[in-house]
């Protein structure tokens, strides 16, 4: 087996574990385990970690949040053990096959998981929390706290929720290429990172209906709010 055998054999095992880590759905595991109760009976019917504020109240909504972040940040070390199963097969590092592109592996794989979880009939949430955990390893703190200021921005001047997540997804591909296309240049890493984004953004396509529409809910307002 060549090196370029080896690195597609090991991002293969990468994609599908992280996909399976990524699809456990918390949100529900928790509602029926901690509070007797399907949370996609509730609300937006979303696992989310929105909903589960809704559904369960703070502790048991920012329970799933942390679990949900916890599987974006291990899809990254799980890249890490990745890089250096290839580096310990003396595989030097290129434009295609490098630890860049693995990290971009495991943001898409993980997301993808989240958001079309095999265990409910290939649904599931809307990928912010996980794709919050991916980006701390896949741009590292700065960037991913950049994108987490975004979200924060918005949502506070428009008291939406959805604004906030739709627009830091949507920048994704901007952040990556500063990543990945200039400041390293592993594209393959870029177009991961980009489709793992635009994925979330397109998870959120019934919000963006509602926004065009005007009649997306505002943190606060007494009818329910939908995420």
């Amino acid at each position: 087996m060549n090196g370029i055998e080896y690195f597609a054999l090991v991002a293969i095992g990468l994609f599908v574990v992280s996909f399976l880590l990524g699809s456990i759905p918390f949100g529900l595991i928790i509602s029926k385990v901690f509070y007797h109760t399907d949370i996609r009976e509730h609300g937006s019917g979303n696992i989310g970690t929105t909903n589960a504020i809704r559904t369960m109240g703070k502790v048991g909504g920012y329970a799933v949040f942390v679990l949900d972040f916890g599987k974006g940040l291990l899809s990254g070390v799980l890249a890490g053990v990745a890089s250096s199963m290839i580096v310990g097969q003396g595989i030097e590092a290129n434009a295609l096959a490098n630890p860049a592109t693995l990290l971009g592996i495991a943001f898409l794989a993980c997301t993808w998981g989240h958001i079309f979880s095999p265990w409910l009939k290939f649904k599931g949430g809307k990928g912010i929390a996980v794709a919050v955990g991916c980006l701390f390893m896949t741009f590292g703190p700065l960037g991913a706290c950049l994108e987490l200021l975004i979200f924060i921005v918005l949502v506070v001047a428009t008291k939406r929720v959805s604004i906030g997540s739709i627009a830091s997804a949507a920048a994704v591909p901007f952040f990556a290429a500063y990543y990945f296309l200039f400041a390293t240049f592993a594209p393959l890493a870029w177009v991961f990172c980009s489709i793992a984004g635009l994925t979330v953004v397109w998870a959120h396509r019934e919000n963006i209906k509602r926004l065009r529409a005007g009649t997306e809910s505002r943190i606060g307002d007494k009818k329910k709010d939908r995420a």
